[in-house]
Order: C-alpha cells, then sequence, then structure tokens
C-alpha cells in the first residue's frame, strides 16, 4: 500500500550528520518522509546550513529571552505543531526536554542515544563504556518519554570494543552506525512498521519486548 510521504521535523543543536542522513535517504528516495523543518537552538548550528542547501525550511529558537525552560519548550512545541509532523526527530538536540512537551508528543517523538540502552543512559557513554570494560557497544533508537533515555528502543546496532579504543575512536564507529540505523527506524515508523503503544514497542502488528539489534550489512540491505 503506498502512503503519502510522512510529515517530518528534526530537531538539531550541532553538526547535523545524523540530519544529514535524513535528508540524503529522502533525497535519494529510500525514506517515504518529507522534512517540513529544521529547528535549533543555537544559531551557528551547521545543521541549519545541511537543511538550507537541501531547500529544507531552517529556523532558530535560542533560550534566551525565556525564563523558564517550560516557558521555552512552550514555544518551541508550538513551532512544531505549526508544520503539523507525523514525527517529531531529535538528531543532536543537545536540551533536556521537559514533561509537557514530551507528553504533547509522546509517540511520534524519537531520538537516538550512543549506547545500547538501557546501558549508558545519559551522556559520556563511550568514556563510560570503556571504564566498564565492555567488549561491545553501539547506539538505539528510541522512542523519547519523560524518562531521560528510557523509552522503547526501535533498533540497535553493535560495534565491538577493541583493546586500543580511545573515546574517540570509538564514537566514531558508533557515530557510522548512527548514520544508518537512524534512517532505518525513521522508515520503519513511516510504514507503518514500527509504533509505540503503552510505552512499549509495536513492531510489524506484534508487542516487541526485544528490539532488533542489526549489523551495518544489515541496515544497508533495509533501506
Amino acid at each position: 500500500m503506498n502512503r503519502d510521504p510522512m510529515p517530518v521535523v528534526v530537531l538539531i543543536s550541532g553538526n547535523g550528520s545524523n540530519l544529514q542522513a535524513l535528508i540524503d535517504g529522502q533525497l535519494g528516495g529510500s525514506l517515504p518522509i518529507d522534512i517540513r523543518a529544521v529547528i535549533s537552538n543555537r544559531a551557528d548550528a551547521y545543521g541549519l546550513e545541511r537543511a538550507r542547501r537541501a531547500g529544507i525550511g531552517a529556523e532558530v529558537l535560542e533560550y534566551r529571552g525565556y525564563e523558564t525552560r517550560e516557558a521555552y519548550d512552550a514555544a518551541l512545541l508550538a513551532r512544531v505543531r505549526a508544520h503539523e509532523p507525523g514525527l517529531v526527530v531529535l538528531a543532536g538536540f543537545m536540551r533536556i526536554l521537559s514533561p509537557a512537551f514530551v507528553g504533547a508528543l509522546e509517540g511520534r517523538l524519537i531520538n537516538i542515544h550512543p549506547s545500547l540502552l538501557p546501558e549508558f543512559r545519559g551522556l559520556h557513554t563511550h568514556e563510560r563504556a570503556l571504564e566498564a570494560g565492555v567488549t561491545e557497544h553501539g547506539c538505539s533508537v528510541h522512542f523519547v518519554i519523560p524518562e531521560l533515555d528510557a523509552g522503547p528502543v526501535i533498533v540497535q546496532a553493535r560495534v565491538p570494543v577493541y583493546p586500543d579504543d580511545t573515546a574517540e575512536t570509538l564514537a566514531k564507529r558508533v557515530q557510522a552506525q548512527e548514520h544508518r540505523i537512524y534512517p532505518l527506524a525513521v522508515r520503519w515508523i513511516a510504514e507503518g512498521r514500527a509504533r509505540m503503544r503503552d510505552r512499549e514497542l509495536v513492531f510489524d502488528g506484534q508487542p516487541r519486548a526485544t528490539p532488533p539489534a542489526i549489523t551495518a550489512e544489515d541496515a544497508l540491505a533495509a533501506l
């Protein structure tokens, strides 16, 4: 069954490499989405230039002028809703969102986190993975709920951790996987294959407690 492209808004704060993966998928025809706007909380975010080059509306809403996080998030939510998105994608948006913002978009808000959730929620995941001595690390795409990095995971990609890894080399390997699985998760949602119900992942119509964990080759083949 053919579907109209899903309207998407992407929130960023910086370079926007995951945004670029989504833009490439949209322009290349592998993602049935229509990125209607890219919104940044920083005017110097390079991701805004990526959006402009692709002919996508680029907007800035800085925190300056808002007395509280809740006031800023209310303004951000109004900006997002103006584009009537079916999905809101956090692509390096470096702000903790208020429960009111998340609640208004729950089930339509996703994020990518650089760890194999539920391991290493929060910041500095690569350093913590090395300190813990794990042999596998990776990244997870998940639905966002008010609890930080705790929403149901849609898909994960795993990478080996080598004895001579640094946080930088590990981060580079993980980010390469992010650029593969984020478009894949967005595609699954746009096609109606993945959704959240009662804060659980439903995939192909069935509740799924364990998300798919795929290799780079699997992700490329699926796109």
